[in-house]
């Protein structure tokens, strides 16, 4: 990883076409920017992609575009190494995550809007129990799902409603830093990875030793990240972190999975003694526009540690089912109520559920037709 990966610029608002298109984004509701030489600009709306009324770009329109808003040093290095990473602001207008890449075309450049604004989780329509976590001391709690599916959002809500009713110190780690946090009734300190330190490691062994109540680590992505990760939960820290994992019982497979597998006997008792919750959330697209989430909540108990420390990881939706009056909520079970709210196609919650059968089975006893499965 480079060490000057990530930086944040900001401008103030111009008349420049580049704060034009980012406006226009802002102002249309959009989640995301692409800008590809060989196409127009297209926006991504609602989850799919929308191209703007403007030209074809070429190489000169990409460089006028995105040269003059990135720090020399990663323009130099995108063109280097073919891809860079940096947020970008507009006072008054928004932060954005900007990635560079090359492809066949040429040059290319996605902006991800980074809203302002901290959501709390009542608005991000989270189901109640969710709440519990924001009132743990120690432990690992993970929040996960594909790519664009809210994790940072998500996050950025618990720490929001600790940061006003807790007097903790947060210790941040990210990639770039999105949601930023003001210091409320805690200390937030928020570290993005290149401007203030080299990678995750290295931030996450530096943070042990900074005073800590709490770390979020944005992205557990190798080895030695989760590794400190489940260490720092086990002197008893609160560590948040995400991982690309659709369900409860993935994400605990992902995490063991990661160890060679003479460790993972060891880290399977590790992980059955700190992990106090798991949120695995999916988004949707929704009927009349925009898009929601779907969420399976999973919370530790005495129950989980030993399906854990038993590799019996494939009895957690069985559980989970189990323990729904205590909080806990399967994914299908999510999905299942978005349905039947009539906020989402019941072909789309099929396609994002675990137990897609079962699920069929049900939409098909509610008298919709679902095409049985392929051959």
């Amino acid at each position: 990883m480079s060490t000057d990966k990530q930086e944040t610029t900001t401008r103030k608002p111009t008349t420049n076409t580049i704060d034009r298109f980012l406006k226009l984004m802002n102002d249309r509701g959009a989640s995301d920017l692409h800008l590809s030489v060989g196409r127009p600009p297209i926006f991504r709306l609602s989850g799919r992609l929308d191209p703007i009324r403007y030209r074809v770009l070429d190489d000169g329109d990409y460089r006028r575009l995105i040269e003059p808003i990135t720090p020399p040093h990663i323009w130099k290095s995108y063109l280097e190494h073919g891809d860079a990473d940096f947020a970008y602001e507009v006072t008054g207008l928004a932060r954005f995550r900007v990635n560079l890449l090359k492809q066949q075309r040429g040059m290319g450049a996605v902006f991800r809007i980074i809203p302002t604004k901290i959501m709390t989780l009542d608005q991000l329509g989270l189901p109640a129990s969710v709440q519990r976590l924001t009132r743990l001391d120690g432990g690992l709690v993970l929040v996960t799902g594909p790519t664009g599916s809210g994790k940072s959002t998500t996050l950025a809500a618990i720490i929001h409603e600790m940061n006003k009713t807790r007097s903790m110190h947060f210790v941040t780690i990210e990639d770039p830093i999105e949601f930023v946090h003001e210091n409320l009734k805690s200390l937030v300190s928020q570290r993005e990875v290149g401007p203030h330190t080299k990678g995750f490691r290295q931030a996450l062994k530096a943070a042990v030793r900074e005073d800590p109540d709490c770390i979020l680590v944005g992205e557990m992505r190798d080895l030695e990240t989760i590794e400190m990760a489940l260490n720092a939960a086990e002197t008893g820290l609160l560590v948040f972190g995400t991982l690309h994992t659709n369900s409860a019982a993935k994400t605990i497979d992902r995490i063991i999975n990661v160890f060679p597998s003479d460790r993972q006997e060891g880290v399977r008792g590790i992980l059955s003694s700190v992990v106090k919750g798991v949120l695995a959330q999916q988004l949707l697209r929704r009927k009349r526009g925009g898009r929601v989430a779907a969420v399976e909540v999973m919370f530790g108990t005495p129950s989980l540690s030993s399906l854990i420390r038993e590799g019996k990881t494939h009895q957690i939706g069985s559980l989970i089912q189990a323990n729904k009056r205590r909080g806990m909520i399967p994914m299908d079970q999510s999905l299942r109520a978005l349905v039947e709210n009539e906020l989402v196609d019941p072909d789309a919650a099929m396609e994002k559920s675990l137990d897609k059968d079962d699920f069929r089975k049900w939409l098909k006893e509610r008298g919709v037709d679902v095409p049985d499965e392929a051959e």
